[in-house]
């Protein structure tokens, strides 16, 4: 039998796709909070997008506690209480969340209080699982897999969500036609999406860690630093620093549609729940297809011609904004315009930067001297939560503002989405021109992704 080599040894490719599981049950629940409540409660209950926008950028700002997470899996050397105990109050949060959608009509005052705490339940759950489920991916995986192990679990996060959103659209659908909204159905849906979620969880991670040789620890034997000692060695580091803001300004441009895509189709496109949960389906098989052709392109030129993570992140960008510009026109054509093939081509072109986002993630990650994967992976979750949460609320607050204002002017809900979607293009752009100084020239992406 052949000895272990640095390459070789670690969590095995079965051990990295049960890391997958978790980022796809983290990701089927997020989806329900993030994107089918959102559009609840601005279409069916006519709520302010403000407000819901609101509640996902609190659960995105209780993010900020990622960089603590990762630190405290990291000093008790243990990845699994972490994600276990974390998907759990991610799921509670969620079931609380939805019964706080359904309760927004007879008692507004209850149902915001519950939401909060939804919301914060939420994020609590997503900082603690993630961080920790990427920290022990890092740690223990051998570093020439790390990259093709964070793409794999990235492609099936995306998996999990495109899946729960075209199941969970096709049981809210009506009956017949004209049947109207039920809360009930509603509850049914997301209970079933959130059990599920845990129950996979739990079987991914059972025993996961007894496998795991963890090539930090070899590479560093001494102590994890304290918390402030860690932040500092990271932002010392110039590549880290730039790639932290490379991340916060993708992820916002990314992230201001977030709220407003499904209540978009529904003002705008008249679609129903059903029907708009689907298109933010089709928006993430997008990106999954994006993700495995950035991967597949990058193994077929092996070869004939070096192909450089940055270019793959510019042109993932460029592609975002171009479609983000398809969705400005639009806002304005209305019902005809191929809706779905533009929001398809959106998650295409977001699949493939974030490959090689995540290339370079990884190879960054235990590139510290003395800072363990759990903190660095939380500093970077942490610019990401930071964007999202504010990209969400200023999105839904820009359409809302706009809607207002075109109201008493007489113009169409169409002007605000566009508006909107036009800065989303803008941003997509100035990160593409900061990848190229966030990411060093690097080996060819087959290397680097899907060694």
């Amino acid at each position: 039998m052949q000895a272990a080599t640095p390459e070789t040894r670690g969590l095995g490719w079965m051990s990295i796709a049960r890391i997958g599981l978790v980022q796809a049950s983290i990701g089927a629940i997020v989806m329900l909070a993030t994107s089918m409540l959102n559009r609840v409660m601005v279409v069916e209950y006519t709520l302010a997008a403000a407000i819901p926008a609101g509640l996902v950028a609190w659960h995105y700002a209780v993010q900020l506690g990622r960089p603590l997470f990762g630190h405290g899996s990291d000093k008790g050397r243990r990845r699994t209480p972490w994600i276990l105990g974390g998907m759990a109050v991610l799921a509670g949060g969620a079931l609380l969340a939805v019964q706080a959608t359904v309760m927004m009509d007879s008692a507004r005052g209850m149902a915001t209080f519950a939401a909060i705490l939804a919301f914060t339940m939420i994020g609590l759950g997503v900082g603690a699982s993630g961080t920790s489920a990427l920290a022990l991916l890092a740690s223990g995986v051998a570093p020439g897999r790390r990259a093709a192990a964070a793409a794999t679990t990235w492609i099936m996060m995306v998996a999990g969500i495109v899946i729960s959103a075209i199941i969970a659209g096709s049981l809210l659908e009506p009956a017949y036609p004209g049947e109207p909204f039920s809360p009930e159905r509603l509850v049914n849906v997301a209970s079933g999406v959130a059990v599920s979620a845990v129950l996979v969880t739990a079987l991914a991670v059972f025993r996961l860690e007894r496998e795991q040789e963890s090539f930090a620890e070899t590479a560093k034997s001494e102590p994890a630093p304290d918390f402030k000692a860690a932040l500092r060695e990271i932002w010392h580091e110039r590549e880290a620093r730039r790639f932290t803001v490379f991340i916060f300004v993708s992820m916002l441009a990314y992230s201001m549609q977030d709220l407003i895509l499904e209540p978009f189709a529904g003002l705008v496109f008249d679609m129903p729940v059903g029907e708009s949960t689907k298109l933010a389906g089709m928006q993430h098989g997008g990106v999954l297809i994006g993700m495995i052709v950035a991967g597949i392109g990058g193994s077929a030129f092996a070869g004939r011609m070096p192909i450089d993570l940055r270019i793959w992140i510019v042109v993932g960008c460029v592609g975002s904004a171009l479609a983000l510009a398809g969705l400005s026109v639009a806002a304005t054509f209305g019902i005809g315009w191929p809706l779905a093939a533009n929001v398809f081509a959106l998650g295409f072109c977001n699949g493939l930067f974030a490959v090689a986002a995540i290339g370079a993630m990884m190879g960054l990650a235990g590139a510290g001297e003395k800072t363990r994967e759990g903190v660095r992976m939380g500093v970077w979750g942490a610019s990401q939560a930071i964007a999202f949460g504010m990209g969400g609320l200023f999105g839904a607050l820009g359409v809302d503002i706009a809607r207002k204002a075109g109201a008493a002017s007489g113009a169409a809900d169409g002007a605000a989405f566009q508006l909107i979607f036009a800065a989303e293009a803008v941003l997509f752009i100035l990160a593409a021109a900061l990848a190229i100084r966030a990411t060093r020239r690097s080996q060819p992406i087959q290397k680097q992704v899907f060694a």
